[in-house]
């Protein structure tokens, strides 16, 4: 089984909105209910888990029956920080493996894929406020994952690099081709999810090292690989974020509008 832990538990506060950036709307929909959709879609994603601000709960459960996304079969309250909520989506995978949890939370989800979460099987985390990854990303994290454990969206650095001295000043350039932008989703097999955020507790890393679990993953001495990764799988963070996805959304729009105007032409 593979189980996609969407996290929607974070303020957005750079955007200065009244509400989190996951939750602002574009075209009627909210930015959330567009990357939840990624993995309802997905054949390969079996089950969604959602990490969420403890007071949007209500409203992420109306959005997740308007919006018909049935793979959602659970919702947790997020934490203070990123570490946080991940932990408290980890742990409720772990209770549900352990049979402390009903996988079964949401009352419209569907039950096509009755089978037992096990530490064999992978999860996939994902930002709420990404909602630009493709199904080729997933299916690129997922191929990595099955044959070393873990594996993060990984895309080259295209644009020239800079070392600063200053705010305002540089007199070093950066090697781009040594460098790497780390993107969700990241995949793991769940035994090994398990291990990190265990080892991580163990340590006294959970507070200190943010602010990814690639983060966990350096400060313990694991390894990182990387799958495929583009340029467009960006995460929301600005108001100009906000314009380019909803071109986004309208480019794919039009897009299904004239491959169906070919297909009715044949």
């Amino acid at each position: 089984m593979n189980v996609a832990m969407i996290l929607a538990g974070g303020n957005g506060t750079r955007m200065q909105r009244e509400i989190p950036k996951q939750f602002i709307e574009i075209l009627g929909k909210p930015v959330l209910a567009y990357t939840i959709d990624i993995f309802q879609s997905h054949p390969q994603i079996e089950v969604i888990g959602v990490v969420c601000r403890k007071e949007w709960i209500g409203y992420c459960r109306e959005m997740i029956q308007k919006y018909g996304l049935t793979k959602v079969r659970w919702i947790v309250p997020g934490g203070s920080t990123f570490q946080e909520s991940v932990l408290n989506g980890v742990n409720y995978m772990r209770d549900i493996i352990s049979g402390y949890k009903d996988i079964y939370d949401m009352p419209a989800a569907s039950k096509e894929n009755d089978a037992k979460l096990k530490e064999t099987d992978y999860a996939v985390i994902q930002y709420g406020a990404a909602p630009f990854t493709s199904h080729r990303i997933v299916d690129a994290v997922l191929e990595m994952a099955r044959t070393y454990g873990s594996a993060v969206s990984g895309t080259p650095c295209y644009q020239l690099l800079s070392v600063k001295d200053t705010d305002h000043t540089s007199v070093c350039g950066a090697d781009r081709d040594q460098y790497i932008q780390i993107a969700c989703p990241y995949s793991f097999q769940i035994s090994y999810l398990l291990d990190i955020y265990k080892r991580a507790q163990d340590q006294g890393l959970i507070d200190v090292a943010e602010p990814h679990t690639t983060s966990l993953m350096y400060a313990l001495g694991d390894t990182v690989h990387f799958a495929y990764g583009d340029q467009t799988n960006i995460k929301i963070t600005t108001d100009e974020d906000l314009g380019l996805f909803e071109g986004y959304v309208l480019m794919k729009k039009r897009n299904r509008l004239d491959s169906k105007d070919e297909s009715d032409d044949k």
